[in-house]
């Protein structure tokens, strides 16, 4: 492993150029990786234990969110519209 950065380096030294390219790329990366792992956890679809909560979907409240982003709104002040199973 030592071996492969030190090409890495040999390599950002003698092509400075590839300095932007290898900072998008592992921003890139970071951001997909944090990505899958805030959907894994959040997202009301994905049931880690099927024995003990086999439809985490039905247990949401009105007012959480679970969304990445929303826009104008108040999960505060909605009502509850779903029926109880």
């Amino acid at each position: 492993m030592s071996s492969l950065l030190g090409v890495v380096v040999k390599q950002v030294k003698s092509h400075p150029a590839l300095i932007p390219l290898f900072i998008f790329i592992s921003g890139g990366a970071t951001m997909s990786v944090l990505a899958l792992t805030r959907a894994a956890l959040k997202n009301p679809e994905v049931s880690w234990d099927h024995k003990n909560n086999p439809e985490p979907w039905n247990k949401l409240e009105p007012n959480e969110q679970y969304k990445l982003f929303a826009v104008n709104m108040d999960y505060s002040k909605l009502k509850k519209d779903r029926p109880d199973f």
